[in-house]
């Protein structure tokens, strides 16, 4: 279904947004849902995201070459990305950035959507989307029962971490992580211009310690 998002003069939005449209079944959002854009389903209603940007896309691309290569490495799970529907609750499918399968969930990551529970799931928020993925994302991977959730903030410069109903915010110095053994990162890391590369940062994670 062909979708163009327009302002009030019906001019293309060239900017952040998000938009949202009810009346829509899982099984029309299964069918119809495009793979090659971010389409979120949540109790009746699709979500619509703007392209990402080139910033995001860095960022979330970072992410993955760490956890990815900390978990080869490790032998420890397998890191998935978006857009990869997976479904968090009965009526909600999400399409995190990034999120990491446990060992024990691995075999029944397959086919759409993902039914799986993430060990860790990652969001890189922006000015639009900052609310939902605060809020009700949050809410959403708590009630799952997802134990970590991070939530990177560039524009804040600040990595909100839950676990449960704990919640942290981290702006410098180590963030461990508690769901997946052993991996931690520098949240600087994150915030640099341009990012550092993945490949030092990884082999520092790999060769130390997480205190």
């Amino acid at each position: 279904m062909p979708v163009m998002v327009v302002d009030e003069r019906k001019e293309p939005i060239t900017g952040p947004y998000v938009v949202r449209m009810g009346g829509w079944t899982l099984e029309r959002y299964l069918r119809e849902a495009p793979e090659d854009q971010i389409w979120e389903f949540v109790r009746g209603e699709i979500i619509m995201h703007s392209p990402a940007t080139a910033e995001h896309q860095r960022v979330t691309g970072f992410l993955y070459r760490l956890l990815q290569g900390y978990c080869e490495a490790r032998g420890w799970g397998e890191v998935l990305m978006a857009p990869a529907a997976l479904q968090v609750l009965p009526e909600v499918v999400r399409e995190p950035d990034v999120f990491v399968v446990p060992p024990e969930e691995m075999e029944r990551a397959r086919g759409v959507p993902l039914t799986v529970r993430p060990a860790l799931v990652v969001e890189v928020t922006s000015p639009a989307t900052r609310g939902m993925d605060l809020g009700e994302k949050a809410a959403e991977y708590r009630e799952a029962g997802i134990p970590e959730y991070w939530v990177v903030d560039r524009e804040r410069q600040e990595v909100v971490a839950q676990w449960g109903t704990e919640v942290i915010r981290v702006r410098e110095g180590r963030l461990i992580s508690r769901a997946v053994p052993g991996f931690w990162l520098a949240v600087e890391w994150l915030f640099q211009e341009p990012l550092p590369p993945a490949s030092a940062c990884l082999q520092r994670i790999l060769s130390e310690k997480a205190l």
